[in-house]
């Protein structure tokens, strides 16, 4: 289960078993058992503060539950130069609402968004059908995005990993995160273990500067600049236009949703997480809905407000209120 985990890593992953020895201890220990390396020349690049960031993502990531059940992500890396403050985030996708979604939790993290950002030739940055070798061209949303937070977006030249040696070293580190394979209950405890590593990487003495990140940081955040937040946060979300049908009703993943009967004919936009359908009308959120696998998803006040305003419109309350009730226990019951 270690194999492949640095000193570091198992360290902390015993000491939260009450392991109660010294570090050191271990590490000579790893020592004698670790197997040989070749050594690398790397070329150190040091930044003022708040000058600039990296950013990558370390990939497929697979690991294994206690449970057996095997679960594949991705890990967000964002390292400012100059404290090495480090944010790490864990995904289950490369999107690019998902990168704007890290980025800007990133910038959160850290206090603010620094003069230039670098990144390596990933399509959620890059427009690949427009690049040349050794030129490449940003997408026009990533652009856009860069413009509305603040920073000058750079992208690492082709077999040149010196120039983005920070966030490489970083995702290096992120080996110790296999020590806890065969260790967690569900997937989403990943984002916890991950935050937890990434906490941990920001309270130990960074290689480069001798002194822990989190110690740096405070002369750093006094040469980032703030940002719009809600700004950046519209590019995380994934908005669509639908028009309401007569029945009330919009359409999302081929499955529909009630909406008040007030919009019909009206056009919405709707945004989404991972559990939630959001409604909004000219800015204003007007519905939300669990996203559920049902044909026809009503809420009980849509369902009465049209109900009332048609077949039942000169009935009394009882009387509605058993048609609702039979319609919805109806609908649940449909695949």
């Amino acid at each position: 289960m270690l194999e492949g985990c640095s000193a570091t890593a198992i360290y902390y992953f015993i000491k939260e078993r009450g392991y109660q020895g010294k570090q050191s201890i271990l590490r000579d220990y790893c020592r004698t058992i670790k197997k040989a390396t070749t050594k690398k020349a790397t070329i150190r690049i040091e930044t003022s503060p708040g000058l600039s960031a990296q950013v990558d993502w370390k990939e497929d990531l697979t690991l294994v539950s206690r449970h057996g059940e095997v679960v594949k992500g991705n890990i967000f890396l964002y390292v400012l130069g100059y404290s090495r403050m480090k944010y790490m985030q864990f995904t289950f996708n490369r999107s690019q609402t998902t990168f704007f979604d890290c980025l800007t939790n990133a910038f959160l993290a850290t206090g603010g968004v620094p003069k230039e950002i670098w990144f390596d030739n990933q399509k959620v940055v890059v427009d690949h059908h427009k690049s040349n070798f050794g030129k490449p061209v940003f997408n026009e949303t990533f652009v856009e995005y860069a413009k509305d937070a603040g920073f000058k977006p750079i992208a690492c030249r082709p077999f040149r990993p010196q120039t983005k040696g920070k966030v490489e070293a970083l995702a290096r580190t992120t080996q110790r995160i296999k020590v806890y394979n065969h260790e967690f209950e569900e997937p989403l405890d990943l984002a916890e273990i991950v935050h937890l590593t990434c906490d941990q990487l920001n309270h130990e003495k960074s290689q480069a500067t001798q002194i822990p990140p989190y110690l740096r940081l405070d002369k750093e955040k006094e040469y980032l600049h703030d940002f719009d937040h809600d700004l950046l946060d519209a590019y995380a979300s994934q908005t669509v236009a639908r028009k309401v049908s007569k029945e009330s009703m919009i359409v999302f993943q081929n499955r529909k949703y009630s909406v008040p009967i007030r919009y019909i004919d009206e056009t919405v936009q709707i945004k989404h997480d991972d559990n939630t359908l959001y409604v909004y009308y000219s800015g204003e959120l007007i519905r939300s809905h669990p996203i559920s696998p049902k044909r026809f998803n009503y809420l009980r006040d849509d369902m009465e407000e049209i109900v009332r305003s048609d077949l039942y419109k000169n009935r009394d309350d009882q009387v509605i209120d058993d048609y609702v009730d039979r319609n919805l226990k109806m609908f649940d019951e449909m695949e």
